[in-house]
């Protein structure tokens, strides 16, 4: 099939994927003033004194918010040509997690503007899911949301691939015999995705020491030309720089020597066969650039990779960032968290790849697929009880009430 021909077709027949829908029928004139005036004045009049939340759609909405300069494979390509990403992302909540979420493509790109636009729209939502925005401008976005809104603020290229790559890794470890503690890591590409799965596997228990970063320059390592630039212009690169690499490698070839695993979100070709042939015993790739990776699994696999991982959904173990975000965003809604923090994104990574080892973990079978739905009703829950144990959620159910108020709400969406 040929997916570009076809989605225009798509684009064509349908005129967008998503629409707004009621949820009640309208049988006569009165029902116009139960859902308006004069009726709906009791249900604003309520929510002020008394601060209700299910009252309107919002307690189930999100925004989906981009600027459109960092879009999928294709860079900046501005708010229009975003909102057909936007769309398809909007279309995936609600199916695979029953979440009614709203395409936002902003006109602006300053920092200060976006924070800006997004406070200003916080009020008709109960969660912000921030999307495709350059890199390190995401990340100050993101921190200053987080602060200042008291709804959930998330962005997906960030944390989402982050907890879809730490699901993959945990079960790749545990499929070749290896310790978090113990691996050598070389993450290619230093922006927004790598430089939060770093995150997350740090606090899962991967050595900082043990990790090496290479960007378009090369391998991060203290000393290199570009340090100071770095200081002022990527504060978080620049403290990557200097938490990693114990050994202060300056080459490729020395960094990925000996490597136990190699995690490209990059572009194709900067994986090297020659790379995968140098690393330990069992080596690891994670080939997450999409639409092309960094090396293909024939080339991956031929040069001796026990376990390859891609982001393409026509090749086995898909780090898909869809396998974390409805379920996660359906957990958050439940029990109506006030954040979301990395330990959520931690919890859904680890019900993730349990899901999977349940099953039967195969070189083959790293991480669940899409099609699997109980994935997104156990991620839900466990997202719930994580919320919950961290004292930022406003209600208290067990992880069985959870499933099942999840279960329902997706497959009724969906139905």
């Amino acid at each position: 099939m040929d997916y570009y021909e076809e989605a225009i077709k798509l684009a064509r027949t349908y005129k967008g994927k998503i629409s707004i829908r009621p949820k009640m029928k309208i049988k006569k004139q009165s029902d116009f003033s139960l859902v308006y005036t004069p009726g709906v004045a009791a249900v604003s009049k309520t929510i002020k004194e008394r601060g209700e939340k299910f009252l309107t759609y919002k307690w189930n909405s999100i925004a989906i918010v981009t600027d459109g300069t960092r879009v999928l494979g294709l860079g900046n390509i501005g708010p229009d040509a975003a909102m057909p990403v936007m769309e398809g992302k909007a279309l995936l909540f609600k199916y695979l997690g029953g979440v009614d979420a709203i395409p936002i493509t902003l006109s602006v790109t300053e920092k200060d503007k976006i924070i800006e636009a997004v406070k200003a729209i916080a009020p008709s939502f109960s969660g912000i899911n921030l999307e495709d925005i350059e890199s390190p401008k995401a990340f100050e976005i993101l921190e200053i949301l987080q602060k200042e809104l008291n709804i959930p603020v998330w962005h997906d290229d960030n944390q989402g691939t982050a907890a879809a790559a730490l699901a993959a890794f945990i079960n790749s470890l545990k499929f070749v015999g290896k310790k978090p503690e113990e691996v050598k890591i070389v993450f290619i590409g230093a922006g927004t995705a790598n430089i939060s799965t770093y995150r997350l596997f740090k606090q899962y228990g991967v050595n900082p020491g043990n990790t090496i970063f290479v960007d378009t320059k090369g391998v991060l390592f203290r000393g290199r030309a570009d340090e100071n630039e770095l200081k002022n212009s990527n504060l978080y690169k620049y403290n990557v720089m200097h938490e990693t690499n114990a050994e202060n490698v300056s080459t490729i070839e020395d960094a990925v020597k000996g490597a136990d695993v190699i995690i490209g979100a990059s572009s194709p070709g900067t994986i090297k066969k020659e790379y995968i042939k140098s690393m330990n015993s069992r080596p690891i790739v994670f080939a997450l650039a999409n639409p092309e990776p960094e090396i293909t699994r024939k080339e991956a696999l031929k040069a001796g990779a026990a376990i390859y991982c891609s982001g393409r959904s026509d090749t086995p173990n898909q780090v898909n960032n869809s396998l974390i975000f409805p379920g996660l965003f359906r957990g958050v809604l439940d029990v109506q968290a006030s954040k979301i923090t990395d330990s959520l994104a931690i919890a859904a990574a680890i019900e993730l790849a349990k899901y999977a080892e349940q099953k039967g973990l195969d070189k083959d079978y790293i991480i669940p697929k899409m099609s699997e739905e109980d994935v997104y009703f156990r991620v839900a829950a466990a997202v719930g009880v994580e919320a919950q144990r961290s004292g930022i959620a406003s209600t208290n159910k067990s992880y069985d009430e959870l499933y099942e108020e999840a279960k329902a709400m997706i497959l009724k969406e969906r139905k």
